[in-house]
């Protein structure tokens, strides 16, 4: 092979190569608008985010006001534990409330505590990458739930917790709590007992949270009417078909 004859032939094979690497781009443009209903994918990331941060703001802005856990179907009951406490202490001066005024007090620190998980929400939808909003678009009606559940429940744990502690000792709730183990442990054949209700609370408090987020996911995907924005429109417009 002379010299003239090897460089055209690599020109050959480049420009092949080139022409492959073009169609493979394009191939995979395709594709996207495909998978994603003709949307760029900086459409269809920016969509759900749009979606999720709008659904969140509703949840926290409902669940911290006053009466958001407490008047609510997300409201904060007592641990299975303490429901024998109550029951034995129900004739006991000074406590023959007291299932009500608990009740009461966990739900204002749960309110309280609600104003902590919009920035830790937002830090996760900021993080989220493309393959993670397709996954969710093409997902079940929870699957941003899901994601956001399981990218935040230990930060917002961590958050909420000491606010919560923080809003118990603040309507003296803790110490009543121990002032009626206490009466209670003194009680002739009960066996002694002392549930916490930090941990109760704060677990049950984010459940209330999550299972408002999946409400609001829920009726996105499914009602036109609370799609405000022509992006959330065409984002979730494959949920229709």
């Amino acid at each position: 092979m002379t010299k003239r004859t090897l460089i055209l032939f690599t020109a050959l094979l480049l420009s092949q190569f080139a022409a492959q690497a073009q169609f493979g781009d394009l191939v995979k443009k395709a594709k996207d608008v495909v998978t994603t209903g003709g949307l760029s994918q900086e459409e269809a990331g920016g969509g759900l985010k749009e979606a999720l941060n709008v659904g969140i703001g509703e949840a926290v802005s409902f669940l911290s006001a006053k009466d958001g856990y407490f008047q609510s179907p997300y409201k904060i009951l007592l641990p299975e534990e303490a429901q024998k406490v109550v029951s034995k202490l129900k004739g006991v001066p000074g406590f023959s409330n007291i299932e009500a005024d608990l009740t009461e007090r966990m739900n204002r620190a749960a309110e309280d505590a609600a104003t902590k998980a919009k920035p830790i929400f937002i830090a996760a939808i900021k993080g989220m990458t493309f393959k993670d909003a397709l996954d969710i678009l093409m997902g079940k009606q929870d699957a941003a739930t899901r994601y956001l559940e399981k990218t935040t429940s230990d930060k917002l744990y961590a958050e909420f917790l000491p606010v919560i502690q923080a809003s118990l000792d603040k309507v003296n709730a803790r110490e009543y709590w121990k002032s009626a183990t206490t009466a209670y442990n003194k009680l002739p054949f009960v066996d002694k007992t002392n549930p916490e209700l930090d941990d109760h609370v704060t677990r049950k408090a984010l459940g209330g949270m999550f299972s408002l987020v999946e409400k609001k996911e829920k009726g996105i995907r499914t009602d036109k009417s609370v799609r405000s924005s022509d992006v959330l429109k065409k984002v979730f417009a494959k949920q229709d078909k």
